[in-house]
């Protein structure tokens, strides 16, 4: 991942975290700005909740991606309907 761009992270907890990564140490610990986690419901839209300057621990981080803003900016997150992610089991 070169320069700060905004990334997806999924925990092993079963967090989906968004933000914009600002650096990284050898063991992928992560300190994102500007970032917030979204929840999924099967019942409602994806709430969107504001965390700011965070740090997730690298042995609680199962994915991590780079995320397109102009295709994430067209998402209507108000209108996806999905399960919460399970943990993950290693």
């Amino acid at each position: 991942l070169g320069g700060s761009g905004t990334v997806a992270i999924v925990t092993s907890d079963g967090r989906m975290i968004v933000g914009t990564l600002k650096g990284f140490d050898q063991t992928i610990n992560l300190i994102l700005d500007e970032s917030h986690e979204r929840v999924f419901s099967s019942s409602q839209g994806v709430e969107q909740v504001v965390l700011g300057l965070y740090i997730v621990r690298g042995d609680n981080v199962a994915v991590i991606g780079e995320i397109d803003e102009e295709t994430d900016s067209t998402l209507d997150l108000g209108n996806i309907r999905a399960e919460p992610l399970n943990s993950v089991v290693h």
